[in-house]
């Protein structure tokens, strides 16, 4: 199928733009979390585990919906994720009580899982040979959404009202809208994928070993951002931090990972893939143990440290995803949905026991440990090949 220049290139600002959107929304709930617990009475166990289901529900679906884009051309699943994040997330600290904030909660992620492997194909399928440096801004604007929302909702909770974050959803319902006039439809008559059976494209990406090595991967990088998104939101409340305090301190890390994310297709094309995904991996740890003795008493050198973190964790993202869509060419979006989804929804699931270690033995430590491993896990890193353009 054949686009102008000038067509593909609006295609990419508006589906990048989008996913900064609906990373916004995916954005909000963190920072603002301890003090919904607070208004309906659970504790930070009770929300680690409400956290994992969204989570869950938001990243280990993405596979699934990922082979359905594939197999179809229409943008069914970008408009409709976007719509249903800016709808249900925001509705969600106005939930009377925990069952209908888990529901707004379940619906709203679902829409992060619709959006993300669909709204990947397709600037896969845009980009043609300049795939990384596309790849790389569609990711650091996703990472900058998910750095507003924090901020965003913190502000509004402190200074509008914690029920009146339900107005910024017109924002999102807008774009999708507008993403409907400007984004083209793609040519069934020029481009009809081919169909794969479900069960054996799944069989065919989990039997593949290099996909096996850069899933762990991006396990890690999971593993470092949630658990710490999670976990530290209810140590800076127990300070008696403000809300926006800890919105920005979330919007720190994360927009530093949007910057990291943004550079690291020019860094990688100096010092190589293996090298960022190393430097990625093995930072953590140190960082943590610097934030875990200045925290108290250097509050704002340690938000600093945090930010670092934020941008060498998300450094490897653009590389670990193009590499996987380089490695199984033939399911970007399924692959898509894996890396930026299912391996996320799998740590979410290990996660959701951890509010309750936390609390037996504390956030500090709990996150020392969990920042380790990383370290770890990057001998598998020795086992990627490279892939050829």
């Amino acid at each position: 199928m054949k686009y102008w220049v000038r067509d593909a290139k609006s295609s990419i600002i508006w589906l990048s733009t989008a996913h900064l959107l609906c990373d916004v929304y995916g954005g909000f709930l963190n920072p603002i979390m301890p003090f919904i617990a607070a208004k309906l009475g659970f504790t930070m166990a009770v929300a680690t585990v409400i956290i994992s289901i969204a989570q869950i529900c938001s990243n280990m679906l993405q596979p699934i919906f990922g082979f359905f884009a594939d197999n179809i051309l229409k943008r069914f699943f970008i408009f409709w994720g976007l719509i249903l994040a800016s709808v249900f997330i925001p509705l969600a600290p106005a939930a009377p009580n925990i069952g209908i904030l888990v529901i707004f909660m379940i619906l709203g992620s679902l829409g992060g899982s619709f959006f993300h492997p669909q709204s990947m194909g397709f600037i896969n399928f845009f980009s043609g040979k300049n795939c990384s440096n596309n790849m790389g801004f569609f990711v650091s604007m996703g990472s900058a959404g998910f750095a507003l929302g924090p901020l965003l909702a913190a502000y509004i909770t402190q200074f509008v009202g914690l029920e009146n974050l339900s107005y910024a959803s017109i924002l999102g319902t807008a774009w999708a809208l507008l993403m409907f006039i400007f984004v083209p439809k793609l040519s069934v008559t020029e481009k009809k994928p081919e169909h794969k059976a479900f069960f054996k494209s799944f069989k065919e990406i989990l039997a593949n070993r290099q996909m096996n090595y850069l899933m762990i991967v991006a396990m890690m990088k999971s593993l470092v951002t949630n658990s710490s998104c999670i976990l530290l939101p209810f140590l800076w409340k127990s300070m008696n931090y403000s809300p926006f305090y800890i919105g920005s301190a979330l919007f720190l890390f994360v927009f530093a990972g949007a910057v990291g994310s943004f550079f690291s297709p020019r860094i990688e094309k100096i010092i190589g893939s293996k090298p960022i995904i190393y430097f990625s991996m093995w930072a953590t740890f140190p960082l943590m143990l610097v934030f875990a003795f200045t925290y108290k008493t250097m509050p704002f050198f340690s938000m600093s440290i945090f930010a670092l973190m934020g941008f060498t964790t998300m450094l490897a993202q653009p590389v670990v995803l193009v590499w996987a869509q380089k490695t199984l060419p033939e399911y970007k979006s399924i692959v898509a949905g894996f890396v930026n989804g299912f391996c996320w929804g799998v740590v979410a699931l290990a996660l959701s026991i951890l509010g309750a270690i936390a609390q037996k033995y504390g956030i500090i430590n709990s996150l020392l440990v969990l920042t380790l491993v990383p370290a770890g896990a990057s001998y598998f890193v020795k086992f990627l090949h490279s892939y050829k353009d």
